[in-house]
């Protein structure tokens, strides 16, 4: 899966719940003040292009009949087609897929690339699915949705409680509709089916980049510097592996049950992550410590890769990391970040952080299109190159406008929208 699925022990402090959509606006309204960005266009940003809302009607396998409730949030296509997730969960909401899709539309104008931002999901757990009803669930949402889904229209991708398989039905389905294969309507598939190698590690790949080149722009030495990942999924699971591998002591990570922690550092291959072993992070733990004390160990960087708003108010002010990576989707609250910008905390965004996941779904878009697959070396060389190009951006404004790390990748990314809105213009 591109992101964690797993859930968090979190407070109960009103802010925690900050929909997804409030703080997308909170953060857009900020950097357009910072950057004194048209107001027409932000005012343009605030709100999504589309949301499409269907009902999605399957058989389970007892022979009853359940109608789920599906989404798809469009925000942004000035760029180029919309872009982003599928997510199967209890929780899915129109407005945090709007949210969502304004943090894609941001997420791709950060790495520039020719894509605009998308979310979508339907109302289900998928742990209560079989196999075969999460297939029929999948084909039936594809009908649902085939309007306005299209290679050159939208892309979806997986997300929470989706994978690869899950794209594999929605591209035959699309394809079986419209009577010819379209590897190109969906990225996150298998590569036997047109996916790309790497797709499903880059999130965590491209979080595990930011960290070297962020430590190391702080004078910090990855070697042995100590990291705790909060969540051990795909985003996770990778970033934390990839930064053992260079060097980095991982101290601490964490699924739904608890978080494992040695000061001394963890054997991070020997762990399971979710897609492995779900919920086994903990299993041969002595002691497991609860999901929020993680975040508050004395570490030098924090990786929040599980959900959202687990940075709150409530906590800020406990947070011992020296560095912020942001590896989930809007870890951190607008309150929060205040907190830490005040303190002193660099905090790295999401939308930098995790953009491997988009970054090689349009690699994979690329495949497709031009019936040409890349190994997988050429694929991880490309998305290095990328994801350096992009920090450095970012960086460049941190040090020369002397703002934040999220205010700096908002105004990478809202200089590019604004300036595609400007040259495009307003229909009438």
């Amino acid at each position: 899966m591109a992101t964690d699925s797993q859930q968090t022990t979190q407070s109960e402090s009103p802010e925690d719940d900050e929909p997804a959509i409030e703080t997308a606006r909170r953060q857009l309204d900020h950097a357009a003040e910072q950057f004194d960005i048209d107001r027409s266009i932000v005012e343009r940003l605030k709100h999504p292009a589309k949301v499409t809302e269907v009902a999605v009607p399957i058989e389970r396998d007892d022979g009853t009949v359940e109608v789920f409730t599906g989404f798809r949030a469009q925000h942004d296509s000035v760029r180029g087609p919309f872009k982003g997730g599928l997510r199967y969960h209890p929780d899915v909401t129109r407005d945090e897929c709007v949210g969502l899709s304004m943090w894609m539309t941001w997420k791709c104008a950060v790495m520039d690339i020719p894509f605009g931002g998308a979310k979508g999901g339907v109302v289900v757990n998928p742990k209560e699915l079989s196999d075969g009803e999460t297939e029929r669930l999948t084909r039936r949402f594809a009908q649902e949705i085939r309007d306005v889904i299209g290679p050159n229209r939208d892309i979806p991708a997986p997300d929470m409680g989706t994978n690869a398989q899950t794209m594999a039905w929605m591209m035959d389905a699309y394809s079986m509709q419209v009577g010819e294969t379209t590897p190109g309507v969906v990225t996150g598939k298998p590569p036997i089916v047109g996916g790309s190698y790497g797709r499903e590690e880059a999130p965590g790949r491209s979080v595990a980049i930011v960290t070297r080149e962020t430590c190391e722009h702080y004078g910090m030495s990855l070697d042995h510097a100590t990291v705790a990942v909060q969540g051990f999924g795909s985003v996770g699971a990778n970033a934390a592996r990839l930064l053992d591998d260079w060097g980095a002591d991982v101290v601490a990570v964490s699924d739904v049950n608890g978080a494992v922690y040695d000061p001394g550092g963890l054997d991070i291959a020997s762990i399971p992550t979710h897609d492995e072993e779900p919920e086994a992070v903990t299993k041969n733990a002595t002691d497991v410590l609860p999901n929020e004390e993680l975040l508050e160990l004395d570490v030098d960087v924090l990786i929040p890769a599980a959900v959202g708003n687990v940075i709150t108010e409530q906590n800020a002010d406990a947070i011992q990391a020296s560095l912020v990576i942001e590896g989930a989707n809007g870890p951190t609250t607008s309150g929060a970040d205040a907190i830490l910008h005040e303190r002193e905390i660099p905090v790295v965004p999401d939308i930098l952080a995790n953009a491997g996941g988009v970054t090689v779904s349009y690699f994979e878009w690329l495949q497709d299109i031009n019936r040409r697959a890349w190994s997988l070396d050429r694929v991880n060389d490309e998305l290095e190159e990328e994801m350096q190009t992009a920090w450095g951006e970012v960086r460049d404004v941190v040090e020369e406008q002397g703002v934040s790390w999220r205010d700096a990748a908002y105004a990478v990314a809202l200089s590019r929208i604004a300036d595609a809105h400007g040259s495009r213009g307003l229909w009438p």
